[in-house]
């Protein structure tokens, strides 16, 4: 009886310190741009200026908007694909499993176009265009 009770405290011991040591994959993403100190959005949320950090939790398509004064706005997409051990059944084991934290790092760099500024002539044939857009939803 005594050999069967040290067993199951031990088992349990074992399953407390196993438990405990368990890593996790921790995810991140860096986004530089040039020039540098431009507003950066993902899926239309504010992250920071760049050169930006942050943790995401799942992967696929990412909505990027970056944008600074002087510049043209840039919207683009990043398609962020996982590494080998995120895969079914591997990601079991290197989130639960694993002893140990791993890191996923995925970065990425945006060049922004110089802002163009329009011409007299297509400011007017705009205002124009919109003008008759709002004639138009009146009727």
């Amino acid at each position: 009886m005594k050999t069967r009770a040290r067993a199951l405290r031990t088992t349990a011991v074992l399953c407390i310190l196993t438990l405990s040591i368990v890593g996790c994959v921790r995810r991140t993403i860096t986004i530089t741009t040039e020039p540098p100190n431009a507003m950066v959005f993902l899926n239309d949320e504010e992250v920071g200026r760049s050169t930006v950090n942050t943790d995401f939790l799942w992967y696929g398509d990412y909505d990027v908007v970056i944008r600074k004064k002087g510049f043209q706005t840039l919207q683009t997409h990043w398609e962020i694909n996982p590494p080998w051990y995120q895969t079914i059944p591997m990601d079991f084991f290197a989130e639960v499993l694993w002893p140990g934290q791993l890191h996923d790092q995925h970065a990425k760099h945006f060049v922004l176009e110089p802002a163009k500024t329009p011409s007299q002539e297509e400011l007017i044939s705009r205002a124009i265009e919109t003008r008759k857009k709002a004639f138009d939803r009146r009727k």
